[in-house]
C-alpha cells in the first residue's frame, strides 16, 4: 500500500499499486499551484481516506484539460483526484515516502521559464503529450 496526503494531513489516500508513469508540466498554472511533477494512477487504484470535504477545485480552462484540486486547509496542491478517467495525475509530491519510478516526459515546455533547465532526457511536448 503506497501512501499520501497533503502538507497539513487533513486530506489523504491510499494507492493499491504504483503510479502507471511520472510527467513534469511547466506550463504557468502548474508552476504557480506548485504541482509539477505528476504522477498517473488507475482512479480504480486510488482512494481517499480522509478529508474528501477539504477538498477544492480550480477548473481547467482550455488549453489545459486537468482540472486542480488542492486542500482548502493548508493549499497543497493534490492533481486531479475527483477525476472520472481511467487514468489521471496526481501531484507526485503528496506520495508520503519513496517509490521507484521516472520521469518520462515534459510537457507545455513552451510555457517553461528561461531559468529552468530541463535536465534528462525525457521526451519533451510543447503543449499536452499526444494521445
Amino acid at each position: 500500500m503506497i501512501k499520501g496526503s497533503c502538507c497539513c494531513g487533513a486530506v489523504q489516500f491510499e494507492l493499491t499499486e504504483k503510479p502507471s508513469m511520472m510527467g513534469m508540466c511547466h506550463c504557468s498554472r502548474c508552476r504557480k499551484v506548485g504541482a509539477s511533477a505528476l504522477a498517473f494512477v488507475k482512479s480504480d487504484k486510488f482512494h481517499i481516506t480522509a478529508g474528501r470535504d477539504k477538498i477544492s477545485v480550480y477548473k481547467a480552462v482550455s488549453p489545459y484539460k486537468y482540472d486542480r484540486c488542492f486542500c482548502s486547509v493548508c493549499g497543497s496542491a493534490l492533481g486531479e483526484v475527483f477525476s472520472k478517467m481511467e487514468s489521471f495525475p496526481i501531484h507526485a509530491n503528496c506520495i508520503d515516502g519513496d517509490i521507484e519510478i521516472e520521469n518520462l516526459f515534459h510537457e507545455f515546455v513552451s510555457e517553461k521559464p528561461g531559468w529552468f533547465k530541463i535536465g534528462d532526457n525525457a521526451k519533451q511536448f510543447d503543449e499536452h503529450p499526444h494521445e
